[in-house]
């Protein structure tokens, strides 16, 4: 499975070459700051999975409000982000999928920092909601009804 994305100016680019852990909409003040929006999306991927065809994306780094660091990658030229680095889990990196060529299959299965989301965001009382950050083993939870609910097949 090979999944190709990119920044709006087309001067990084990227493929993914293995199947995402998880989609999840996160609704924390910093994704909403980020995004520009009343939440962020990420899609966590195996780190050595991502590999960048094209261009170099800039970094800048921030502190969590559990006090670990992620580093945000985003093209110098446009501004897009692309990704995410959580120094909690270095394996793993929470690509935005907004910024893949076909984003038509994305489905979130979970939505996290519930406690922030805005007034008017309607949450689905059927997907994996969490008011906060979730726990290792929240997240393993997260990844696997991921995995129980898509294949590479119905990702196509």
């Amino acid at each position: 499975m090979v999944y190709s994305g990119g920044c709006q100016c087309g001067q990084i680019c990227y493929e993914v070459r293995s199947q995402p852990l998880t989609i999840y909409a996160c609704h924390c003040t910093e994704c909403q700051r980020q995004s520009g929006s009343a939440f962020g999306m990420s899609m966590p991927v195996l780190r050595s999975s991502l590999v960048i065809l094209k261009g170099e994306p800039k970094t800048w780094s921030r502190e969590t409000a559990s006090g670990c660091q992620v580093t945000c990658h985003f093209c110098s030229a446009c501004g897009t982000r692309l990704f995410h680095q959580p120094s909690r889990n270095p394996a793993i990196i929470n690509l935005k999928p907004g910024t893949l060529d076909d984003t038509s299959w994305l489905q979130a299965i979970g939505n996290l920092w519930t406690q922030r989301a805005q007034p008017w965001v309607t949450l689905n009382d059927e997907m994996l909601n969490y008011t906060g950050q979730p726990t290792p083993e929240e997240f393993e939870r997260l990844y696997a009804i991921f995995s129980q609910t898509h294949t590479d097949s119905s990702l196509l």
